[in-house]
């Protein structure tokens, strides 16, 4: 079986959108993971604030990255996020994923994303069905 760090780098050879956010993945094991990004100009909405795909979108890869560390394909079957406070371009967040529930089928994953200045920008909750597949990654990237 794959360790969590070669799964991600395999599935961030494969997701663009995660790879065009600039994630940096900065701790990760089987059931929880931390990434960040920075806040870009494209990146912010109407209101020149943070347009709230972003939150959503580094929380789904964090929750992704968490889930499918454990060497089996996981993929979301519900998720829900709270915007809690706006973010700024030039700030920088944080998601930080645990692992609530992990059973044979189903995984809960709480991911709180945070600015540059520790406070909770987002809550986001993700339920993951958990497949009996184990990650196939070709030898060279292993």
């Amino acid at each position: 079986m794959h360790t969590p760090a070669e799964i991600v780098s395999h599935m961030l050879k494969l997701d663009a959108y995660s790879r065009w956010l600039g994630l940096t993945v900065s701790d990760l094991a089987a059931g929880s993971c931390t990434l960040s990004c920075p806040v870009k100009p494209a990146m912010l909405n109407g209101f020149q604030i943070l347009h709230g795909g972003i939150s959503y979108a580094l929380a789904d890869s964090a929750l992704a990255f968490a889930a499918n560390g454990y060497g089996y394909r996981c993929v979301s079957i519900e998720t829900s996020i709270s915007h809690t406070r706006p973010v700024a371009s030039g700030d920088t967040l944080t998601a930080v994923c645990s692992e609530l529930h992990r059973g044979k089928t189903i995984g809960i994953y709480e991911v709180r994303v945070s600015n540059s200045a520790q406070k909770l920008v987002a809550l986001f909750k993700g339920t993951v069905h958990v497949s009996k597949d184990q990650w196939v990654i070709p030898a060279s990237e292993s």
